[in-house]
């Protein structure tokens, strides 16, 4: 094991030659396990991904994932520690878990699971009554308590800033009496599918991981070796496999590296 010790220039003839601020060493087998770039200030550097490319082998570019979004500035800010459950769909992937308003955005579990699918200039809706058909039930309401007001009904439901802020910046506030089924129809499908487009990431800086690294294709499966480069195997997230939240990513790096290791 060789800590702080940077690589300078890495060659194969028969077989690999890494020159090293502490010396150089060769060997038959190399494998680059360096991640990918995300939280650079834990040291982390897109550097398989140009051993990739110094060998012919291609690659995906790495973008942030399991990241929370950015939004420009706006009423969001004054919601800032706000947490419910929601629903967030992008891309056709959908996910329910704990949704976050931060003062930059939206972060929380459900985001950071939707953001792996997000590129820029996506939309993502979040729903934020899962449980519920928003539209019936303010139907419903609406013939059983016609006097309560849009925004004490929401609080119901919703944490009551948030509640505040949707009728002050979504909807129409007053007692539902005053809401013809249209609007009610409106409301409630705002409340199911409330589409927004992120402004962008919190970056690399605090993404989890990241997707993209050495195209799967140019890999053995069953070893995680280069099918055009004899004894060189890429492992983890310096490949282009990507988690979801809950260790999986983790499990990945475990699993290719033991994969790899049954044959270096």
């Amino acid at each position: 094991l060789c800590y702080d010790c940077e690589i300078l220039a890495l060659d194969r003839q028969a077989g690999f030659t890494l020159q090293t601020r502490q010396g150089d060493f060769s060997c038959d087998s190399l494998v680059i396990a360096t991640g990918g770039p995300s939280i650079p200030r834990m040291g982390s550097t897109d550097f398989g991904v140009q051993v990739a490319k110094r060998f012919g082998l291609k690659s995906i570019p790495f973008r942030p994932a399991l990241v929370p979004f950015t939004f420009p500035t706006g009423f969001l800010g004054d919601l800032a520690g706000i947490s419910l459950e929601a629903e967030v769909s992008c891309n056709g992937a959908v996910f329910r878990e704990q949704l976050l308003i931060t003062h930059r955005g939206l972060s929380g579990p459900v985001i950071l699971q939707a953001s792996s699918y997000w590129s820029k200039g996506d939309a993502i809706s979040i729903d934020l009554l899962p449980s519920l058909d928003a539209a019936d039930w303010l139907r419903a309401e609406q013939g059983a308590r016609p006097n309560i007001w849009l925004k004490t009904l929401l609080s119901e439901k919703l944490p009551r800033r948030l509640a505040q802020a949707l009728c002050e910046q979504l909807f129409d506030d007053g007692p539902l009496q005053q809401f013809q089924q249209k609007r009610l129809q409106e409301t409630g499908a705002t409340l199911n599918a409330w589409r927004l487009v992120p402004s962008g990431t919190e970056g690399m800086r605090t993404a989890e991981v990241a997707t993209g690294g050495v195209d799967t294709n140019e890999l053995s499966s069953r070893t995680l070796a280069s099918r055009k480069v004899p004894g060189l195997y890429f492992i983890g997230e310096t490949v282009d496999v990507t988690g979801h939240l809950g260790g999986y990513s983790f499990q990945w790096a475990w699993a290719s590296g033991w994969c790899a290791g049954q044959f270096v």
